[in-house]
């Protein structure tokens, strides 16, 4: 009986990897014999990276490097995010004080300044993120994150060069997709950007930091919760690309050659300016998509203006009528109608599940945070899943937008179809493990 084995189970390793491999031995190897140079100490670079580029301990460095960046996003941002927080309770309060007009005062303090100022409470631990980001990449680190991941993204059908546009977006999946385009199998680009989306971008950072503060009463378990989203949409990312690989674009991904930079000090004025150009984004959309999409949930919620007494009796309210016909589709998960209209204007802009809760509530983000555990919206179990529906359902418009032009139609037909049968999978299987563990 003769047994077959294939390159791979012969040399323990892809084929394109080996040939890489032994190509650069043997680069190596010449260059031994015709270059003469004097011995020198092993640089600080070469220290660095004989840990950071460690086969073993690479990976648990990157995942310890990612939650620092978390715990000084958190850290850092909290006393800011608090006095932004305070400004528009003083401006709803001054509103509701001195217009004469219930109707005017009512749409001052509950629409712009309840909405909107439970959106940009968000603002500081975003620039913060992009701040630690961006320290990460002008100092050297991400692209030996890169190189470190590329071995395990090749063999789970990830191109190497998609690592970069995936921890891109991290900030926003917009200019992640559009980064993509350095790919240059059209394979490996359309499995990069179908599951592009499944990476937390900074527009799902609120909605982790509101639930998550809402469900935990430390924020160590707070902070590892909003962790655990990020480390949830890699992993769903990566079974996503293996899957796709396995069935929609079979073959396998192009070899990746990465050159690595030195290491470098970040300057204050680059990492300032890094953070600007990306959080520039958020206030944009703040400014103008968020803000309409706040002031559409506000009208909802007071008309008919004397069925609900300015907004006072919401169950009233045009939106209540829409919740309680969208509801029994979330109930089995545990949310009421108000968390599924949440989610419903959450497709139109991520943050704006938040300043829905805003505006449904009448109050700014710290009220939001207080009413939410008063109501007892949500168990530890049924907001942690909640956070995962939010993690991986829909693609924002912004982000479809983007596709259309990088991508065929029926892809970004497909794209947020399979993102939402992935989310409803995933967080019925958060409340279900729950259930069986006990949690309630």
């Amino acid at each position: 009986m003769t047994m077959t084995m294939t390159m791979t189970e012969v040399m323990g390793e892809e084929p394109e990897v080996v040939l890489a491999e032994r190509r650069y031995a043997a680069i190596a190897k010449i260059l031994e014999t015709v270059v003469k140079k004097r011995e020198e100490k092993r640089s600080f670079t070469d220290i660095l990276d004989h840990v950071f580029l460690h086969r073993v301990l690479g990976i648990p460095i990157f995942l310890a490097l990612l939650y620092a960046v978390f715990q000084f996003t958190f850290s850092f941002s909290a006393p800011f995010s608090d006095m932004i927080d305070l400004f528009f309770g003083w401006l709803g309060s001054l509103a509701e004080l001195h217009i004469a007009n219930p109707m005017l005062a009512s749409f001052v303090s509950g629409g712009i300044c309840a909405g909107l100022g439970s959106v940009l409470v968000f603002i500081p631990p975003i620039f913060m993120l992009f701040f630690a980001l961006a320290i990460l990449e002008d100092c050297g680190y991400l692209a030996r994150a890169a190189f470190v991941m590329d071995r395990a993204m090749y063999k789970l059908g990830l191109h190497g060069r998609s690592f970069i546009p995936m921890i891109t977006g991290f900030g926003c999946n917009i200019p992640a997709i559009m980064a993509t385009r350095s790919i240059e199998s059209e394979k490996d680009r359309i499995i990069t950007i179908l599951v592009n989306p499944l990476m937390s971008c900074s527009a799902r950072l609120p909605v982790y930091v509101l639930i998550a503060g809402v469900i935990f009463s430390t924020s160590y378990a707070a902070s590892a919760a909003v962790f655990s989203m990020y480390v949830l949409g890699i992993a769903l990312a990566v079974l996503s690309a293996l899957i796709f690989r396995r069935t929609l674009f079979k073959g396998k991904p192009a070899p990746f050659v990465l050159e690595l930079p030195r290491y470098m000090i970040p300057s204050l004025k680059s990492v300032t300016m890094h953070m600007w150009e990306r959080g520039k984004w958020f206030l944009i959309k703040a400014g103008t998509f968020i803000f309409a999409v706040v002031i559409v949930v506000w009208a909802l919620s007071v008309f008919p203006w004397g069925a609900t007494s300015g907004g006072e009796l919401i169950e009233n309210s045009y939106i209540a009528d829409f919740g309680h016909v969208i509801e029994p589709i979330f109930r089995p998960f545990g949310w009421n109608w108000q968390a599924a209209v949440a989610l419903f204007f959450g497709f139109l802009a991520k943050e704006a599940v938040v300043g829905t809760f805003g505006s449904l509530l009448g109050v700014g983000e710290e009220g939001v945070h207080t009413a939410l555990l008063n109501a007892s919206w949500f168990t530890p179990l049924t907001g942690f899943a909640y956070m995962v529906f939010v993690l991986i359902y829909f693609p924002c418009v912004a982000t479809i937008g983007i596709m259309l032009k990088e991508l065929r139609p029926k892809w970004v037909l497909f794209a947020p179809i399979y993102t939402l049968t992935l989310a409803f999978l995933v967080s019925a299987l958060v409340i279900v493990i729950g259930h069986l563990i006990g949690l309630s």
